[in-house]
């Protein structure tokens, strides 16, 4: 997206801010996301008033945090849908850079730089306006305004389509296609025995609730979110170079009633219990198609896991959502002839698939981090 709406605020000047907490609602191309505060502090100032439409990087809100004497920008909503949440500058080489900047070094956020591949903008030749020389989104803008229409070929015209189930479509097209026209996938696949984790499953659900009980789904979630520990080029990161993410954050793809899926963060996935995934996995489908997901849910997923079991797919290649590396997929469980001790056995059977960027792994590493997952599967009560 370029742009979204400031729908309502939640917070007013002079109140107090802890992180985490919903500061404002924005409508964005996939619905309204509700923006989260980064860290605790006072609201100072509200900067953009409801109803407006700004561009994504906009500043919305001015908050103090504990000791300073004046506000800075608050981390931008639109930034936030789009963008790592934190306004943080990150350093990048220079090549051939002359003039202002600095010999060997750019100060450019993750938003900046993004724009600045968008509008084919060169960062060695921007001046930074920003705090200590930084490139801010406006900086690489103005330098596209200064190439001129010559420089490249012209863009097409926005498309802003009417109603949301378009809009949606559009937003995941933009995405998808940059995704397939940047990213060399390649994939791997391989069939699973679940035998194990069927019965598993069959005995813990015994006698619960249906609120209580798991389903296989939760299981393919910390079995891939485990063997990414071993795999972190997996849960990576292109930006011009893989970059490590230091937290598994796996975004589970959600199919939205009325057409078009999202695919929100499960926060530290690796962490938690079965139990605990369970209730947090219901807990964002819920909000998925209530439309109440918060902006960290949308941007904080390191990696993605979609399953098309339960529309009677066997089997899913997935397109890598940029700019994460890998998306794993995970069809419906089927009964197959399977050889175990010699013996043909009707076996239930899943396969599972790997989408990765060629860029950071290849399909040696995919086929071991796949065996890794089937190993894991392998000790339910272990996940």
């Amino acid at each position: 997206m370029t742009s979204g709406v400031l729908t309502s605020w939640l917070k007013q000047p002079g109140d107090s801010v802890r992180r985490g907490d919903i500061i404002a609602e924005v409508e964005t191309d996939k619905g309204i996301i509700e923006v989260e505060v980064y860290s605790d502090g006072l609201v100072e100032e509200l900067l953009v008033e409801p109803g407006v439409k700004v561009p994504v990087g906009t500043p919305l809100a001015k908050i103090r945090e504990p000791g300073e004497t004046q506000a800075r920008p608050e981390a931008s909503a639109m930034s936030s849908a789009t963008q790592a949440p934190a306004p943080a500058l990150e350093s990048a080489p220079v090549s051939g850079a002359s003039g202002a900047v600095p010999p060997d070094r750019l100060r450019v956020s993750p938003a900046a730089r993004r724009l600045a591949r968008e509008l084919e903008v060169d960062l060695a030749g921007v001046q930074g306006s920003g705090r200590g020389g930084a490139i801010q989104l406006d900086d690489i803008r103005a330098a596209s305004d200064r190439v001129g229409s010559n420089a490249r070929a012209p863009a097409p015209p926005a498309l802003e389509p009417a109603d949301t189930k378009a809009r949606m479509r559009a937003a995941i097209a933009a995405a998808m296609s940059r995704s397939k026209r940047e990213i060399p996938h390649y994939y791997v696949s391989t069939s699973l025995d679940v035998s194990t984790l069927s019965a598993w499953l069959d005995a813990h659900n015994a006698g619960r609730p249906p609120p209580e009980r798991l389903i296989p789904g939760v299981a393919f979630v910390k079995a891939t979110a485990l063997a990414l520990r071993e795999f972190p080029d997996l849960n990576g990161r292109w930006e011009q170079g893989v970059v490590h993410n230091p937290e598994i954050h796996v975004g589970a793809a959600i199919a939205l009633r009325g057409g078009g899926l999202v695919a929100p963060a499960l926060h530290s996935a690796d962490t938690k219990s079965l139990g605990q995934l369970m209730i947090d996995f219901r807990d964002l489908v819920e909000r998925a198609r209530r439309g109440q997901l918060r902006s960290s849910e949308f941007t904080d997923a390191t990696v993605t896991v979609t399953s098309m079991g339960e529309r009677g797919v066997e089997t899913v290649f997935g397109v890598v959502n940029p700019p994460q590396v890998a998306i794993v997929g995970f069809g419906k469980i089927v009964e197959r002839p399977w050889v175990r001790s010699g013996e043909i056995r009707a076996t239930p059977v899943v396969t599972v698939s790997l989408s990765a960027d060629h860029r950071v792994s290849d399909g040696h590493q995919g086929a071991m981090f796949l065996n890794r997952i089937e190993s894991l599967l392998q000790e339910p009560g272990a996940l």
